[in-house]
């Protein structure tokens, strides 16, 4: 099993979306990216945080590989919007790989060049890939929140 972390705006939708690939066997919302130890949700809502709301996931490289994790987490946001998704709006919903190995943050900047070549978007791409630093587990209640919530649904 493999480890990856994506951040693409509200963690409810991304964790709901990576969930359903084969392959993906566990996935878990939380806050990373930031300087906070031990995170709240509000806190980080707070903007004083600088973590972003994020989804961790555990996957089998031989049944899904990273850049098609990689392919979907850029078709689910928009990685041109600078600290949000939508209608919501902060550092917490900023797009950004939090990569775990090497070959993660290689995969992840081929990934940029090529979709920047193909001129996927007319404005440039601002998905930050970074290493992934320490994970805060969010509190139980975001977790699996539409599985919980289904009248709500996925966003994408």
């Amino acid at each position: 099993m493999a480890i990856a972390t994506f951040a693409a705006g509200c963690f409810w939708g991304v964790e709901q979306r990576f969930a359903q690939i084969d392959g993906v066997t566990s996935t878990e919302v939380g806050y990373t990216g930031g300087s906070t130890a031990r995170p709240t949700y509000e806190a980080v809502c707070g903007h004083g945080t600088g973590h972003a709301e994020a989804v961790r996931l555990e996957y089998d490289p031989d049944t899904v590989t990273y850049e098609d994790l990689l392919r979907t987490f850029f078709a689910m946001h928009d990685p041109t919007q600078l600290n949000r998704q939508g209608p919501d709006v902060g550092d917490q919903y900023r797009s950004a790989v939090f990569f775990h190995t090497p070959e993660q943050e290689r995969e992840a900047r081929d990934m940029v060049r090529r979709l920047s070549a193909e001129g996927a978007s007319k404005r440039p791409i601002v998905t930050q890939i970074v290493p992934a630093p320490e994970w805060w587990r969010a509190e139980d209640y975001h977790q699996k929140y539409f599985d919980r919530h289904p009248r709500f649904g996925c966003l994408f």
